[in-house]
């Protein structure tokens, strides 16, 4: 559920994911009004659904809708997946630990010890900072145009990033600190058409630079990060990997995402 959503590949993954491993699954999209995301959820319950992925802008919504949430899409405080079960909604994120998966396992980049910079502070970024945290880089910075909504982000992660002895802080777009091994673009600048919010003294030589877009939204970014000696990665992956946590979550069994990413890649090139 979303809007947009007409361009999503998650019917694609899922069904894919459903006749890899024989499960019963039954998986479509719906574009929701702006006005009328609670009602869409309750309607598709009533209907029999049992569980939906949640993307933009209805994350936060999500959140505020569900029964009892997960402690990691408590700390997001955005839920990306919905379950329904005996008359309740349960919320979780799943976004967070794809993306990390993607960056670690299937790009083969680690980020302990490394210098990481998120770039936004709405629900696509609010999802990934916990994971991220988790995987335990030097120092984490967000970045977002309004400074506060960084800030709220970074108090909200910081009793988990002094568990893990992570250096985590905010700053606005325009006064980033340094240079980074990783840049993750959370923001909506790639959905929008828009400019690489930051400048490119924020990679260092070599850097992994992510967009969570992908597809055309990715282009500009993935160009630019080129452009710059950095080695760019569109969401592709975060999308395949959040996914297969989902259909643990909805199913029992993990699909085999790497198999899926590349068939999945190999289908968009057609």
């Amino acid at each position: 559920m979303g809007n947009p959503v007409g361009h999503s590949k998650s019917p694609w993954i899922h069904a894919r994911f459903a006749e890899l491993t024989g499960e019963p699954v039954a998986y479509g999209k719906r574009l929701i009004g702006i006005d009328e995301f609670p009602q869409a959820v309750r309607a598709f319950a009533a209907e029999g659904g049992k569980g939906c992925n949640i993307t933009v802008p209805f994350k936060f919504h999500a959140a505020s809708l569900v029964t009892s949430r997960t402690a990691r899409a408590a700390l997001a405080e955005a839920c990306n997946i919905l379950t329904f079960r005996d008359g309740e909604i349960l919320g979780d994120n799943t976004d967070g630990i794809g993306f990390v998966d993607d960056v670690q396992r299937n790009a083969g980049v680690p980020l302990a010890g490394r210098d990481v910079l998120l770039l936004g502070a709405g629900g696509a970024a609010a999802g990934v900072l916990g994971p991220l945290l988790e995987a335990r880089p030097r120092r984490l910075v967000v970045a977002n145009r309004t400074m506060a909504k960084a800030r709220a982000l970074v108090e909200r992660h910081a009793m988990p990033a002094q568990a893990v002895d992570v250096q985590l802080q905010a700053c606005g777009l325009d006064d980033v600190p340094g240079a980074f091994d990783v840049v993750v673009n959370g923001t909506a600048s790639s959905l929008k058409g828009g400019d690489v919010p930051v400048h490119a003294s924020v990679l260092k030589p070599g850097a992994l630079a992510c967009d969570m877009m992908y597809g055309p939204a990715a282009a500009g970014f993935l160009r630019w990060a080129g452009e710059h000696g950095a080695v760019g990665r569109d969401g592709l992956g975060m999308l395949v990997e959040q996914a297969a946590e989902a259909f643990l979550i909805w199913r029992g069994v993990r699909p085999p995402s790497a198999q899926v990413l590349a068939e999945l890649r190999v289908e968009l090139a057609r």
